[in-house]
């Protein structure tokens, strides 16, 4: 591995913040010695969080693992990821901007899908094509638990069963593994990180988002007045939802 640059100390992550990621890596094996992870970074506050969570890492982790970073411009109006390129620069790493009109396309190709969901796919399409042509293994995403309670819980009310965002898994093609190591963190801790240490996050100005209100919008709204009358609740969604996160895969 080369000598990286020298990071401002205030870049460096709360211990509370890296221990929640250090045990979710470790429950899940996550990260095997010889890994070249891919890390898809939109601009917002969860993901240059894990940034710099890995980076650290990195460091101290006993085992070696590479570190990529890839960020998807679907080319909406408002929306520019560009000044994040001298960012990635002061860590050391490869990074790949990749552009792509994705809402342009939604118009004559998305069917039965929000855009949100047809917005989704087409980002994880890009990021797996990126992740092969590329050498990378693995396919780092930035959810954290308020991200899985939320899912829970539309696919509970809406679709009439039990299911949440996975922890760690393979690809059906076999190829690629995708790791969530913000699974045992909450989304105050990645916000509180991000406003400490200054990290340069893009807004996110998508219109399909701020159109309507939308059922994830929904469910964090209500999630945080459950949590006001009971402080447990998301300690205790974690316990009904790791049935849920998968195993430790081979």
């Amino acid at each position: 591995m080369t000598d990286r640059p020298r990071r401002s100390v205030q870049d460096k992550p709360p211990k509370a913040l890296l221990r929640k990621v250090g045990r979710a890596i470790a429950d899940y094996a996550m990260i095997r010695d010889g890994d070249r992870i891919l890390l898809g970074v939109s601009g917002g506050k969860d993901s240059l969080s894990l940034l710099n969570v890995l980076y650290h890492l990195q460091s101290y982790a006993p085992v070696r693992f590479e570190l990529g970073v890839i960020t998807v411009d679907p080319q909406i109006e408002g929306f520019d990821p560009s000044s994040l390129s001298a960012y990635y620069d002061t860590f050391g790493v490869p990074w790949f901007h990749c552009r792509q009109p994705i809402m342009e396309q939604a118009k004559t190709h998305m069917s039965g899908d929000s855009f949100c969901a047809y917005c989704a796919r087409m980002k994880r399409g890009i990021m797996y094509t990126t992740c092969r042509d590329n050498g990378y293994n693995v396919l780092a995403l930035a959810q954290h638990l308020d991200d899985l309670a939320e899912s829970f819980l539309m696919s509970a009310f809406h679709q009439g069963r039990l299911g949440t965002m996975k922890a760690h898994y393979r690809i059906d093609a076999g190829d690629l593994r995708v790791i969530r190591p913000l699974v045992y963190t909450r989304e105050t801790q990645t916000a509180a990180y991000a406003a400490a240490a200054g990290l340069p996050v893009v807004p996110d100005s998508c219109p399909a988002c701020f159109s309507a209100p939308t059922q994830r919008a929904h469910f964090k709204t209500l999630l945080a007045r459950e949590e006001r009358e009971h402080t447990r609740l998301f300690a205790n969604l974690l316990s009904a939802m790791r049935p849920l996160m998968g195993d430790r895969i081979v």
